[in-house]
């Protein structure tokens, strides 16, 4: 297989299911931010780190691969019309969410009640997890935007809301286990 087709020489790209559309469509910016998002994953777990975290990690890219993947797909080209599905894209579950939970109760439980917002850093791996949530949040707002437009598989909305959560307690861990500066913003007063 070549990994050039020229089929998108003139800027469009195609859907699962074949439909093309425009490759600054929202659905392209969508899955397009998530693949961006499972990159940044993929520089976290790549940092000495707990290996308990790089397994986490890990499942969380599989399941990234599964939400473009649903977020790629053509609705109107996924169902037949019978009602069963066309195309056999795995689904986010309800499992792959408490995983998340589960995680953020477990690590919560080692930190230090939060008192303030914390200034991001500390350390450069604590930095990236930081880089990382915040590349969440805009894959999170990009689904909600194309959910509005095109309704799309809402657990995907709640899996990376989840994830921001997760990844956010996730640098907060990682300063405690690095024993880095957590900087609590504290605004100042004029």
């Amino acid at each position: 297989m070549k990994v050039y087709t020229k089929t998108g020489d003139k800027g469009t790209t195609a859907l699962f299911g074949g439909t093309r559309v425009p490759k600054h469509h929202i659905r392209i910016e969508s899955y397009g931010t998530i693949d961006e998002l499972n990159s940044h994953i993929g520089l976290v777990r790549d940092q000495e780190i707990n290996p308990m975290y790089k397994k986490v990690l890990e499942r969380i890219q599989d399941r990234l691969f599964t939400a473009g993947a649903i977020l790629a797909t053509d609705p109107e080209k996924s169902v037949l019309k019978n009602g069963k599905e066309r195309l056999n894209i795995p689904k986010i579950s309800v499992q792959d969410i408490e995983l998340l939970e589960n995680e953020i109760d477990r690590m919560d439980e080692a930190l230090p009640p939060m008192t303030h917002f914390v200034l991001p850093g500390g350390h450069t791996t604590v930095s990236y997890c930081h880089i990382t949530r915040c590349v969440c949040r805009r894959a999170e707002r990009l689904a909600v935007h194309l959910h509005e437009i095109e309704p799309t598989d809402e657990m995907v909305l709640t899996y990376l809301n989840r994830l921001s959560d997760y990844l956010f307690v996730l640098a907060r861990k990682l300063s405690h286990d690095l024993q880095a500066d957590e900087v609590k913003w504290i605004p100042e007063k004029y």
